[in-house]
């Protein structure tokens, strides 16, 4: 049996759900504070998408995102959180302790966090799959230096693609927009930009993405037309993965994401949640940061009460 599943029902000090970069920071600030600490993931950080990930500190040639998350996972083994991988269906708080059930596992903690994150909804389009992290991307602020100069396109039909699109041209004066078949939905002053810095529009329904080995070569269209490109954004949207915070009451804002303070704490006592499942930009540094704010308020918690209930080891006790 899994060690990490073993008296699974004795309440750890914390549990942390979710193996990405929040997860994983909070992890090795917890292993190290010498809290006992389990952290339960279902190996689908949406980093590893990302294929060359080139503006996290300390790799100055990039690293690939799997990469970056195995250097993770065995720094958080080295400090001494245990680690499993189960998926985590509900989250009950009774009094002071949190109940959690996985598949076929009970699991209990005086804290968690929830480090669940959100999943980037790529447009359904034949070829999409093979290109993401590639020559597809979600997010200009990390890749659209990697793609400086290059013929672009930004899939989308809202604000935030106009905003893509015009953000752009700081990188590429080659760029528009298609709207893959659907009525754009951006607002007077962005149709005024678009205008004024004659942003094409194509509003055909894309047919496939035409690629060699996920590198972009042009899109087709359902009329028979292609269009020679080299790379895409795509703003169709995210899926919060906020169903633990909800079912344990946590309030969520109108985006779904699940609402904290600076210690990232949610409106529930004892709930803790970092990365791209709160308000916070998703950018995997970012995470990172967030998870090790997360693990500190954690462990501050934690000694506080430690303190009320008189419970700290005793001077003179064997470490």
């Amino acid at each position: 049996m899994d060690k990490a599943r073993q008296n699974s029902v004795q309440p750890r000090d914390v549990i942390v759900i979710g193996g990405g970069l929040a997860g994983l920071s909070a992890a090795i600030y917890l292993g190290r504070s010498r809290r006992d600490t389990l952290l339960i993931h279902t190996n689908r950080s949406m980093a590893k998408w990302e294929d060359d990930v080139q503006n996290y500190l300390g790799f100055p040639e990039g690293i690939d995102g799997a990469e970056l998350l195995a250097l993770g996972m065995r720094q958080v083994l080295r400090f001494g959180a245990m680690v499993t991988t189960d998926d985590i269906s509900s989250l009950v708080q009774n009094d002071d302790t949190f109940r959690l059930q996985g598949s076929g596992t009970t699991y209990c903690a005086r804290r968690v966090l929830l480090a669940t994150g959100l999943t980037h909804l790529p447009p359904e389009i034949p070829g999409v799959r093979d290109c993401l992290g590639r020559s597809l991307f979600f997010c200009k602020d990390c890749d659209a230096y990697r793609v400086q100069g290059q013929h672009l396109v930004i899939i989308g039909r809202n604000n935030e693609a106009a905003d893509y699109a015009l953000a752009m041209l700081l990188f590429s004066s080659k760029i528009m927009i298609c709207t893959n078949g659907r009525t754009p939905q951006w607002d007077p002053a962005r149709t005024g930009w678009l205008d004024e810095y004659q942003v094409p529009v194509h509003h055909d329904r894309i047919h496939a993405l035409v690629h060699d080995d996920g590198q972009l070569r042009a899109l087709t269209f359902d009329q028979g037309e292609s269009l020679n490109v080299d790379g895409a954004f795509t703003t169709r949207g995210d899926v919060y993965h906020h169903d633990l915070a909800a079912g344990a009451g946590a309030k969520l804002d109108e985006e779904g994401q699940v609402i904290v303070d600076h210690c990232m704490r949610t409106t529930v006592p004892g709930l803790y949640a970092a990365g791209c499942v709160t308000p916070a930009n998703c950018q995997m540094i970012i995470a990172a940061g967030q998870g090790a704010v997360a693990g500190q308020a954690i462990n501050r918690d934690l000694f506080e009460d430690s303190l009320e209930r008189h419970a700290l080891p005793r001077y003179g006790r064997t470490a």
